[in-house]
């Protein structure tokens, strides 16, 4: 296609100008057994029993603090304020020190970020994981540079599921809230896209105890590799 000069004219990507906004944990990363192995080292270090990932899977996208009380819990121990504290320094420290030794990109998602931005798509994540962690980890994955915005819980004033995190998120990254989307594998994600005004995309591959009949989204996604032609559809 040429223009009145003669000169090549641009063609235009068909999702040029959508932000594409991804949870983290559970979304775009399976970090379920790195948390569990920092989580196990507070309660070995406490002398209690190490647990099993279904006794904190569903409490992975409410932070580390929740699943320290959830894996004492299983200990019929409730930790007292200061206990917790001590605890979670204890959890952070040991995360941030083997943050990537089993966590792992689910599969298609990398293939999927890059045809999203081939086709002129605006990538962005809002997590609920504290920002140094997150940099650290989509840093060590190799992931980082694919996102135009990378907007960690402690780096707005609130939080998921508060659709404040994700405007910001979406304000970060250059784009606009009236074309974007959200694409996250919880309830919180869920309450924070429609709080936000956004559609929801839920995987279902992740932390969430909810179905998808639960959880009511706009679209259920259940592998990477359907992503591309979902959202093309969708805003078509």
């Amino acid at each position: 296609r040429r223009d009145r000069k003669g000169n090549a004219a641009s063609m235009s990507k068909p999702l040029d100008g959508w932000t594409i906004v991804f949870d983290l944990d559970g979304t775009l990363v399976n970090t379920a057994p790195d948390l569990l192995e920092a989580l196990n080292h507070v309660l070995t270090q406490a002398d209690f029993a190490p647990v099993t990932l279904d006794t904190i899977e569903t409490m992975i996208g409410q932070g580390a603090r929740a699943m320290i009380v959830q894996g004492l819990l299983a200990h019929g121990v409730t930790p007292s304020d200061s206990d917790l504290d001590a605890f979670l320094e204890q959890f952070l420290d040991y995360y941030a020190a083997n943050i990537a030794d089993h966590s792992h990109a689910f599969e298609g998602a990398v293939e999927a970020l890059t045809g999203l931005a081939d086709r002129g798509a605006i990538l962005a994540v809002c997590t609920n994981k504290k920002q140094s962690l997150t940099d650290q980890l989509l840093s060590e994955l190799g992931l980082a540079n694919h996102f135009a915005a990378i907007v960690g819980a402690d780096s707005v004033p609130s939080r998921k599921p508060d659709g404040d995190h994700i405007l910001r998120t979406i304000q970060a990254a250059g784009g606009s809230a009236e074309r974007a989307l959200m694409v996250g594998d919880s309830r919180t994600d869920e309450r924070a896209a429609r709080n936000a005004g956004l559609p929801f995309i839920f995987v279902p591959f992740g932390y969430e105890e909810e179905s998808s009949e639960q959880l009511k989204p706009d679209i259920v996604l259940e592998h990477y590799s359907g992503l591309i032609a979902v959202l093309e559809n969708w805003i078509s």
